[in-house]
């Protein structure tokens, strides 16, 4: 054999060995993200249903927030106007009293 029947197959071997080394990471990496969370009764998989119940329990308020920030509106206009009015009345509250 020639040295570059050599390397080449020194080469193909190495990238064979690399190959290999990777798949089998990948399946221990796999394994291990499974068992964090791939499983029903991992911790990952509990917390993603605990997560689904709160956004279905609390879907309802954002329709409801938004009608309350239309009343509050109304509510703080009808104040303004309020404010607006005692104002008038103390001045000429004071006015009087300065007679």
């Amino acid at each position: 054999m020639n040295t570059f029947t050599v390397l080449t197959i020194i080469t193909v071997a190495a990238a064979a060995a690399l190959f290999i080394a990777l798949v089998a990471f990948l399946f221990a990496i796999v394994g291990e993200l499974r068992a964090v969370g791939g499983t029903p009764v991992s911790y990952l998989a509990k917390i993603r249903l605990g997560l689904r119940a709160i956004e279905m329990e609390t879907g309802h308020i954002v329709p409801e927030v938004t009608k309350l920030n239309g009343t509050l509106t109304s509510i703080r206009d009808g104040l303004r106007a309020v404010d607006a009015n005692l104002g008038a009345v103390i001045a000429g509250v004071s006015r009087q009293g300065g007679r």
